[in-house]
């Protein structure tokens, strides 16, 4: 691909800004507006004034990037319902990965979850006979395909021993997602318990579990499951409207409305829709696919760079040399408005020169991306080499050097 950035044609090569430390300063604290993307997310959206969504809540998100690109109440709580099996499949996974679960285990069904979330509750149920043993890949399909109550119940007592212990981890594992507008007080959703979030923390939730547990995640693309002889359809309404749909979990409180969780991939890219508090279940799907179609038609995509490949050099103060290679942390993926990637600028900004000595991988700067004079979105840029200490020679003449540039800057 090939992005004109400021003060170069032609190439992917951003300008390097060396600022004082009192301007980098203002820089950041610019960047950490409330309206300006966070480090390594963010994108302008485009128009969506002719966009009619129904729900009370809704969330439009790019995956890779974590930009957000359509809003409305992101950050208004509301009962989850069964999307709280969410938090529930991500503790879970997180188990199998520490390797303290393994698919092959059992765990019971025992009464309470049984006669709550099973055959006697008339809830989603995957219709556990009392008592038994089931399967750990079974019940996270029941609770994942089916939304299944008992599973999700019987998950939580296995593995920490009873609702009210799960929740406490659910609500930790939170905490670390940063999900700061939800609590949870069951596994399951039903009624009865405290259970609130945001549609902002569902797709910090999404991202988490698509990123950190792809081979879980993949369960929520099966479209049914038979347990107990009892075959039963994945509720998903995307997957009959929306071409890549790979996921996630539908929910329903009487007081609440209609939510959903879905995600797709199209081309290459994926992104991740929140549904709160829609009247109907019809409304519920209308919003989602409207939201998907207008995402994947409106948005692409584009790699600036490569984890770890070099961007320019940064001026070095005192070092053995007068400059070090500098590279993107992590991959620089960003998100455009389709027909736009001519308008995208970049530029390093860093407080220099960097003093010696200087370790691989050390923190230089902030490569800074804008269309149209408007933030787009920013990535750390670390040393890709180490600069040893120079020698006294070499030191006076970045002193004396620095001084001149000093004095021609008054």
């Amino acid at each position: 691909m090939r992005v004109s950035f400021a003060g170069m044609t032609g190439s992917a090569r951003p300008v390097f800004v060396r600022v004082a430390a009192a301007v980098l300063c203002l820089a950041f604290v610019a960047a950490g507006k409330p309206n300006a993307p966070a480090p390594g997310k963010g994108g302008p959206a485009a128009k969506s004034d002719a966009l009619e969504v129904k729900a009370d809540v809704a969330l439009l998100a790019d995956a890779a990037t974590g930009a957000t690109l359509w809003v409305k109440n992101p950050s208004k709580p509301f009962a989850p319902a069964s999307l709280t099996k969410m938090m529930t499949v991500a503790v879970a996974a997180e188990e199998l990965k520490q390797g303290r679960l393994s698919l092959d285990g059992e765990f019971p069904m025992s009464e309470h979850a049984w006669r709550t979330g099973g055959a006697p509750s008339h809830t989603s149920t995957m219709f556990a006979p009392v008592n038994s043993k089931v399967k750990i890949a079974d019940l996270f399909r029941g609770t994942m395909i089916l939304s299944a109550n008992d599973g999700a119940i019987a998950i939580a007592e296995g593995i920490a021993g009873s609702e009210a212990a799960f929740a406490e981890l659910m609500n930790r594992r939170a905490a670390d997602l940063g999900m700061t507008g939800t609590k949870f007080g069951n596994p399951s959703g039903l009624p009865g318990a405290d259970n609130v979030t945001t549609a902002q923390d569902l797709a910090k939730l999404s991202r988490h579990l698509i990123f950190e547990h792809p081979d879980v995640y993949k369960i929520w693309a099966e479209r049914e499951f038979t347990y107990n002889k009892i075959r039963q359809l994945n509720r998903n309404p995307l997957f009959a409207t929306v071409p890549g749909t790979d996921g996630m979990k539908t929910g329903y409180l009487k007081e609440v409305g209609y939510n959903l969780v879905g995600s797709a991939v199209q081309n290459g890219q994926r992104l991740i829709v929140v549904i709160g508090g829609a009247p109907t279940e019809k409304d519920r799907g209308e919003d989602a696919r409207k939201l998907l179609e207008w995402g994947f038609r409106s948005f692409e995509t584009a790699r600036i760079y490569k984890a770890g490949e070099v961007i320019g050099q940064a001026t070095v103060f005192g070092g053995e040399q007068t400059a070090v290679r500098v590279a993107a942390k992590d991959d620089v993926d960003i998100l455009v408005p389709r027909g736009s990637r001519e308008q995208v600028r970049a530029k390093v900004i860093y407080t220099g020169p960097i003093k010696a000595p200087i370790e691989p991988g050390q923190a230089i700067g902030r490569l800074v991306f804008t269309i149209e004079d408007r933030p787009l979105t920013e990535f750390p840029v670390v040393a890709t080499e180490a600069v040893p200490l120079g020698g006294i020679g070499r030191r006076a003449l970045d002193g004396t050097r620095e001084l001149l540039i000093g004095l021609l800057r008054r």
